[in-house]
């Protein structure tokens, strides 16, 4: 019998094919404080849309200009907010949004 696995990253790929994974996945990365973390999630979550062959021109778009903030302002701003929501007793969420059918 031949075992077969499969890589932590493509189990993890697989999950965040579910908007219900992502919501989650994305808060977590949030609190976790770490830009990097951040950056790195949202690659997954990117690559989990290809393979889906889901990603749109203004995704695509829209990905390479948070790529830009990021690099310029070191994505300060997100834990900044992050950070005075916390010491006013508010976090911050990511819910699925409803698709129009």
């Amino acid at each position: 019998m031949v075992s077969r696995s499969i890589s932590y990253q493509e189990e993890l790929i697989e999950s965040l094919k579910d908007p219900l994974e992502v919501a989650p996945y994305i808060e977590a990365c949030l609190e976790e404080g770490n830009l990097e973390v951040l950056k790195l999630a949202l690659n997954d979550i990117i690559e989990a849309r290809h393979r889906m062959n889901e990603p749109s021109e203004e995704v695509t778009a829209l990905v390479q200009k948070f790529s830009e903030l990021l690099s310029e302002k070191k994505g300060a701003e997100i834990y900044c907010l992050s950070a005075l929501l916390d010491a006013l007793g508010f976090r911050l969420t990511v819910t699925v949004k409803e698709r129009n059918p």
